[in-house]
């Protein structure tokens, strides 16, 4: 499937940018016309992907976080990659309630979070050489227009 718009984005993994990708995410989107649910899921995902890439790829250390976005007629896709940490076990991971930074005070509902707000999720990941998380959601409002 082509996609109809795509965009690229880089920026410093700070605490700071996480709103800055929420923000850009959203405007993206927003071209399809998705309902204000449909973008405020897609929001909430694309934060919670960004904030796993700085807290647990960087370790709030310096390092760039990648946003790819594919827009289709009814769907984008999300690609949201760091070059940091890697995670070690996906699966266990991806557990609701896990976290590697208990003394953060961390839920460990990052990746449940993004799984309930979008419709699938993929996660790759190295150790020494960072995660890239694909999201992708299918905007049902769009076809119903």
């Amino acid at each position: 499937m082509q996609p109809i718009n795509e965009m690229k984005l880089e920026f410093s993994a700070k605490s700071t940018n996480e709103s800055f990708a929420r923000v850009v995410a959203a405007a993206f989107i927003s071209q399809i016309d998705p309902t204000i649910e449909e973008m405020a899921d897609v929001k909430t995902a694309v934060s919670e992907a960004v904030t796993n890439a700085i807290i647990h790829g960087y370790e709030n250390s310096n390092g760039l976080v990648k946003m790819n976005c594919r827009l289709f007629n009814d769907s984008v896709e999300i690609t949201i990659v760091d070059e940091g940490a890697g995670i070690g076990d996906v699966v266990l991971a991806r557990q609701p309630m896990y976290t590697s930074k208990p003394e953060m005070e961390r839920s460990g509902m990052g990746f449940t979070v993004m799984e309930s707000f979008m419709d699938k999720i993929e996660v790759v990941s190295e150790i020494g050489k960072g995660t890239s998380v694909v999201m992708f959601k299918t905007f049902n409002s769009v076809n119903e227009k």
